[in-house]
């Protein structure tokens, strides 16, 4: 056999086996993370020029909590760590000192500009957060807001059933937190599963809700990419600007777009945090509108002096329930005692629903999934 024709045929095994090799990276059982186990949960990050790769996950006290990861022999990261509590966490990966996601897991939620991967651990507390058997709609609503000017857009779940049937509803009326915007209580409140879950389980009356963006200088979401509108809140006529749509914009659009209940004591109002003011400030300023009123950490400033004049419009008006939540380390608890005062001071019976921990999606789901089931009822 000539030189030549030995050359090619090293040559083509040389070919075919570096082929195999890429065919077998290939077909390489893809990397699965997180994986829930019985008592562990494991995370995976294929990163093979990587020195140094550690988990961070809000289980944990702080960044300075997060792990050591290993490596394999093929480059993949790995690390298992003692099932949390059934929870809704995130978690990310520190690639030699970067921050990134997990790009395995298709799990993520939106924290206002964030993206974080999600751990759900099943569990009691958690079993409401999973899909429903029987499951609504969420639809992405552009409308008109003369009060403030623009066209904007809000979130509304209807129920099973709703596109087939001819019921009127009541409507729970949703509003995010400082920093969020309408795809907030949807992604981080897990609000959509809830109610479902609610729902099928006829522990809560069938519903609509509505999720409004609360950033008056905001058409929508940040992630449409639309000009903001520079407001300041302490200019006149702009501290209310929001609270004033709600009741002259969004509320008319509802009751005129939707099979809804068009009463006071078919809608409700709740908020967390900056939406747990809006939530006081509506039924303050509109009494008598929301039948239902749910303030979720917030309550009342050392600065307020009117507020008895407020609740003593808000018990002449009328109202079904008052159902105020707070964790007792929440940096807003002394405010939430000083509206339970408030309350019981000037006779309006209410609700003070304390929870441990603190100003945290954690507890807000568990208050949606609380005073959900009291709603219309």
């Amino acid at each position: 056999m000539n030189k030549k024709i030995t050359a090619a045929i090293i040559c083509l095994f040389i070919f075919i086996g570096s082929y195999s090799q890429e065919l077998a990276n290939f077909r390489r059982a893809p990397v699965v993370s997180p994986e829930i186990g019985e008592k562990t949960v494991t995370f995976r990050i294929s990163a093979p020029q990587a020195k140094l790769v550690r988990l961070y996950g809000s289980w944990m006290r702080s960044n300075d909590s997060s792990l050591n990861m290993n490596k394999d022999t093929a480059g993949i990261w790995i690390v298992s760590v003692p099932k949390p509590p059934a929870e809704l966490y995130t978690y990310n990966f520190i690639v030699d000192g970067l921050t990134v996601n997990d790009v395995n897991n298709v799990f993520l939620q939106r924290d206002g500009t964030r993206y974080l991967s999600v751990l759900l651990v099943p569990g009691d507390l958690t079993a409401n957060y999973f899909e429903a058997g029987k499951r609504g709609n969420l639809r992405k609503i552009w409308y008109n807001s003369p009060t403030i000017g623009t066209t904007r857009r809000m979130y509304v779940y209807t129920p099973n059933g709703y596109e087939t049937g001819t019921e009127s509803y009541p409507v729970l009326y949703l509003l995010h937190g400082g920093g969020g915007d309408e795809d907030a209580w949807a992604t981080m409140g897990r609000a959509c599963q809830i109610l479902d879950n609610l729902i099928e389980k006829k522990l809560a009356v069938p519903m609509i809700c509505v999720m409004p963006n609360g950033n008056p200088g905001q058409e929508a979401a940040r992630t449409s990419l639309l000009q903001e509108k520079p407001l300041d809140r302490n200019a006149p006529g702009v501290a209310n600007l929001y609270i004033s749509s709600i009741v002259k914009d969004i509320i008319p659009y509802i009751e005129k777009n939707f099979r809804v209940i068009a009463r006071p004591e078919a809608r409700a109002v709740s908020g967390l945090s900056m939406g747990g003011g809006h939530t006081l400030s509506v039924t303050n300023e509109y009494p008598g509108v929301f039948g239902y009123i749910c303030p979720l950490s917030m309550g009342v400033r050392d600065t307020q002096t009117d507020i008895d004049e407020k609740l003593q419009g808000v018990k002449k008006a009328g109202y079904k329930l008052y159902w105020v939540g707070c964790g007792s380390e929440d940096f807003v608890f002394e405010m939430a005692k000083r509206l339970d005062a408030a309350l019981t001071r000037n006779g309006l019976e209410h609700t003070f629903h304390i929870t441990t921990g603190g100003h945290t999606w954690a507890n807000w789901r568990i208050y949606l999934n609380t005073f959900g089931q009291l709603l219309f009822k």
